[in-house]
């Protein structure tokens, strides 16, 4: 069945923000006297907090007490002194563009907030562009689970084998793979080959994917 739809991830995807999100991280646990590094926090980039926080303290979780109390410090120190860092991808408006005038449907499925997706989808200069959005408020567990995903197809009215993912992560593929439809990957997440092995094809950038479009799994004229 040809393609007909994206289901897009913002951050790592369309934005520079990972290594600012995992900084956010490592600060807000350490305000509550967890010594977490950095490099045990950054390759989990992807992941929601409702997944982060129990795999970074297994006693921990984001729903209460200090688990919630850090989530709540992470998002405050992201807008009031790392949001600035953050970047757009490259070629991201111009990848959007092109994906909608070959009539693609798209949705964002992100496991950001409403909050952090606005601002993130600002930076990325295409809040104009894309309207149908999903968030972590629109599932019970965030990616790696596939609620995201699968909340942002029911959103699209789009269906396994018509839709594919569009993620920098590990995690954006393994939700994909549970909703039973595949990835094209982004390098410019920060993550190895090896970690987005399952992708269907791997890209630098936006900017990489838009200018071999045509030969890409986004074009119309493949089958997925």
């Amino acid at each position: 069945m040809a393609l007909e739809g994206v289901i897009l991830d913002i951050d790592g995807t369309l934005v520079i923000s990972n290594d600012v999100h995992a900084n956010s991280w490592v600060e807000a646990f350490a305000a509550y006297d967890f010594d977490v590094p950095f490099e045990k926090v950054r390759p989990l980039m992807g992941m929601g907090g409702d997944q982060l926080i129990p795999k970074v303290v297994p006693e921990l979780n984001g729903e209460e007490g200090t688990g919630k109390a850090i989530a709540k410090l992470r998002k405050e120190l992201l807008f009031d002194k790392y949001i600035s860092q953050v970047t757009p991808a490259n070629g991201s408006r111009n990848l959007i563009l092109k994906m909608q005038k070959a009539g693609l449907r798209l949705v964002v499925g992100s496991s950001a907030s409403s909050e952090e997706l606005e601002i993130m989808l600002k930076i990325a200069q295409v809040d104009d562009l894309l309207t149908e959005v999903t968030t972590s408020d629109d599932a019970e567990a965030s990616k790696p689970a596939p609620d995201i995903v699968e909340a942002a197809m029911k959103k699209g009215q789009l269906k396994p084998g018509k839709v594919v993912m569009l993620g920098d992560s590990p995690y954006d593929i393994e939700s994909a793979n549970k909703a039973r439809m595949c990835t094209i990957a982004l390098r410019c997440g920060g993550f190895s080959d090896q970690e987005l092995s399952k992708a269907l094809a791997i890209y630098d950038d936006p900017e990489d994917l838009l200018q071999h479009y045509d030969s890409s799994p986004l074009s119309r004229k493949l089958e997925i």
